[in-house]
């Protein structure tokens, strides 16, 4: 699993030690705002389990996300493969950091460093990300990497239950965009 790392992040594997920030995180009523219901520690640790058997099966997916001034694990940043039941397809890029995170433009910096890792390792023709459509400050990072919206993309997600997370919004950015980012890949 390829680590990444930018001027102030370290997209990593994860580990043991993010397991209960992680499950923190999941039981934050803020940071699960636009993304539906809390989860246990017990669905957060699954999760992690998941994203890593991801990862080590097509070579991408979701990056632990830690500071590297402090070390502090601080979120997840990656690229995820679009499931079969939404009315689009392709490699998905998002992000989910913990509130002491907000505002840093730490999303913005790690989603670059995604979106070269994307492009240049993976060659992806494209990248995709959506969220609901009052989550306002995800569509500002969205926009923030290069990523534009067609209102003709918006949906409704067909995995959420009627009522305010189930309308969407899609942003896309094809390969060749120009980006301002800055990030070094090594393979530890």
């Amino acid at each position: 699993m390829p680590e990444l790392l930018t001027d102030r992040l370290l997209l990593r594997r994860w580990r043991e030690s993010d397991l209960e920030p992680w499950a923190a995180m999941n039981a934050d009523p803020e940071v699960r705002e636009h993304l539906g219901q809390l989860l246990t520690r017990e669905q957060s640790d699954a999760a992690v389990a998941g994203m890593q058997a991801d990862f080590d099966e097509r070579g991408f997916g979701w990056w632990a996300l830690e500071a590297r001034e402090t070390g502090e694990f601080i979120g997840r940043v990656g690229l995820d493969e679009v499931g079969e039941d939404m009315p689009f397809a392709g490699v998905d890029i998002g992000w989910r950091l913990m509130r002491s995170a907000w505002g840093h433009g730490y999303a913005t910096e790690a989603a670059l460093a995604c979106l070269a890792f994307g492009f240049e390792a993976l060659g992806l023709p494209e990248v995709v990300a959506s969220t609901t459509v009052n989550n306002l400050r995800s569509q500002a990072v969205m926009r923030r990497i290069g990523m534009t919206r067609d209102p003709a993309d918006d949906f409704e997600d067909p995995s959420v239950p009627e009522g305010p997370l189930r309308q969407c919004v899609l942003y896309r950015i094809p390969a060749g965009m120009p980006t301002d980012y800055t990030t070094r890949r090594d393979t530890a």
